[in-house]
């Protein structure tokens, strides 16, 4: 009863004071020019203090090396001795128009970087950290490149290096369900005596599930399927092993025998991105299947785990009854990815629901109960907030997101910025900072405010021609009518017995985040059906052009 009253409390005000949140072009430059002063800070203080280690220790002003610091277990395997923040910072300085620090960084990485470590490192984050890095800078160079501007010494170096760095990722998928292994090292693979690894039985559903978007382009971008061929394997399994009731998946696989270890599901931690990377692999290749997918498993997170405003997790072949009444951070994701989808009602919901958790603890604390209350503490500076705001206001309009972004902005400044640079909080309720600043906050949190702030006319880039990876990394829309898909690259329909309700919840919206993919454009002045549901006027762009929709405020009774 108290989350509802304070929802239904904000809410209401939300809809009266709409004309007092307006912000004018000045307002949003003071603060996009913030934006850029704190990523100068970050990014300074990295370059400074820490380069070429991974990552900045913002409280001991020095980088973070493997093997000369207190071991943190699995955390570590983010950390490859490869300058992971470097590179997972490439295209956030396109981004941010800072073109002359992006052609020095891709020197750098270029000249000094090493994929060929003796180290064990997550599959999943080296993926999406420096796959994604590697990439998103190579596109983002290349163009720089083709405009004439700069960059004309470049000749695909970043490419090569990605090159390399996913032949040192295959070794992980040498598993007969094709599932693969959560750790590999990068000089000896899985199964060698002197990798060190390779006794592991079970990962994760992301970990597993994220990787179609950097393969598949990787491939593309290479002209070697190999890539592809096992990203789309590893999704057809764990699309294969959904329980067929609830059209839900768990939280960790065993990669061997393809049996659910963990049957928690939900979407936050353990399978956000695995959901993510459906959806998004649709707008990235143009296939089909991934959008059905998708959908199937949409119907069944809104039919189960969704409580709006909340997403709450359920057993997999019990999904009526909630296992727990907590929610992990990393679920924030999901407003945005609705967004994508279409579906604003509950991603406007669960998203004001985020932003009265963060009034209440001035941040998302890891972890909270239905109630807002701490239920862990810790605070690592993640994006996914800040994201969904993004791709709110993009959809929306509605200067209340710039507002809410704006609060962001002011409560990193006020309560994680350090001397040397920004750090995590160990715990929200003491304000006690930790010697951490992950590559994620580089990569992500300016990338999504920055762009929150700018208008198109400001950036550097068109950022229609691009698709975000889970890290926040740029590839082109466009790669499925430039580049096709090699031979074997295929993946298996859908069986079509999809539930009736399939799009009851769809307001499709890609041609209004996406007004450049040439798959998505429809003819001008077309428009697509409205939810009868929806009732206040709102503005969104499609294809260049205006349409009015409704959308409503009110809370299901």
């Amino acid at each position: 009863m108290l989350l509802k009253t304070l929802l239904i409390t904000s809410l209401l005000g939300w809809v009266k004071c709409q004309d007092s949140q307006i912000m004018t072009l000045e307002e949003k430059t003071v603060i996009r020019d913030q934006i850029v002063e704190m990523f100068d800070h970050a990014y300074g203080s990295y370059m400074k203090n820490a380069y070429p280690a991974d990552e900045l220790m913002p409280l001991s002003c020095r980088g973070r090396v493997r093997g000369q610091e207190p071991n943190r277990g699995d955390i570590d395997d983010s950390l490859g001795k490869f300058s992971l923040t470097l590179i997972d910072t490439l295209d956030t300085l396109v981004v941010l128009n800072k073109l002359d620090e992006f052609e020095d960084a891709v020197r750098k990485v270029v000249t000094d970087v090493r994929l060929d470590n003796d180290v064990v490192v997550s599959v999943f984050e080296t993926n999406i950290r420096v796959l994604g890095g590697l990439l998103g800078g190579h596109v983002m160079a290349d163009l720089l490149k083709q405009r004439g501007e700069r960059m004309q010494w470049y000749r695909d170096e970043l490419l090569h290096m990605a090159k390399e760095l996913g032949h040192r990722l295959l070794p992980a998928f040498n598993t007969t369900s094709g599932l693969p292994y959560p750790k590999v090292n990068l000089r000896y693979g899985v199964l060698n005596p002197l990798s060190r690894t390779g006794t592991e039985s079970d990962t994760c559903t992301a970990c597993a599930g994220t990787m179609i978007l950097e393969f598949a382009a990787l491939s593309r971008l290479s002209g070697e399927s190999v890539f592809e061929e096992h990203a789309r394997k590893a999704l057809d399994v764990l699309w294969q092993r959904r329980q067929k009731g609830s059209d839900l998946v768990g939280t960790v696989i065993n990669i061997h025998n393809e049996e659910w270890v963990r049957r928690e599901s939900g979407v936050g931690a353990g399978i956000d991105s695995y959901y993510e990377y459906l959806m998004k692999a649709y707008i990235l290749l143009g296939d089909n299947v991934f959008l059905e997918r998708f959908n199937i498993h949409y119907s069944a997170i809104m039919k189960y785990i969704s409580q709006p405003p909340l997403l709450l997790n359920v057993h997999m072949h019990n999904p009526t009854v909630s296992v727990r009444s907590w929610m992990d951070s990393l679920l924030a994701f999901f407003p945005g990815l609705q967004v994508l989808r279409g579906d604003l009602k509950p991603a406007i919901e669960t998203h004001e629901m985020l932003y009265q958790v963060t009034k209440q603890h001035k941040f998302l604390p890891e972890a909270f109960t239905s109630e807002f209350r701490v239920h862990w503490g810790q605070h690592l500076l993640r994006p996914e907030f800040a994201e969904s705001t993004y791709y709110l206001y993009k959809a929306t309009g509605d200067p209340y997101y710039l507002r809410v972004g704006q609060s962001i902005v002011e409560k990193l400044n006020a309560y994680a910025r350090v001397p040397c640079g920004f750090a995590a909080v160990q715990d929200v309720r003491t304000g006690m900072h930790e010697d951490r600043m992950d590559s994620f906050f580089l990569a992500e949190m300016f990338k999504y405010l920055y762009l929150l702030f700018s208008e198109k006319s400001q950036l550097p880039i068109d950022i229609d021609d691009y698709i975000f990876t889970t890290e926040a990394h740029l590839l082109p829309v466009s790669l499925s009518i430039t580049k096709p898909p090699y031979q074997g690259n295929h993946t298996e329909t859908v069986p079509l017995s999809q539930e009736e309700d399939l799009f009851t919840h769809s307001c499709p919206s890609m041609e209004t985040l996406f007004p450049n993919n040439p798959r998505l454009l429809k003819p001008s002045g077309t428009a697509t059906s409205t939810s009868p549901e929806w009732d206040e006027p709102s503005t969104l762009y499609l294809s260049g052009k205006l349409i009015s929709r409704a959308m409503t405020m009110g809370w299901n009774q």
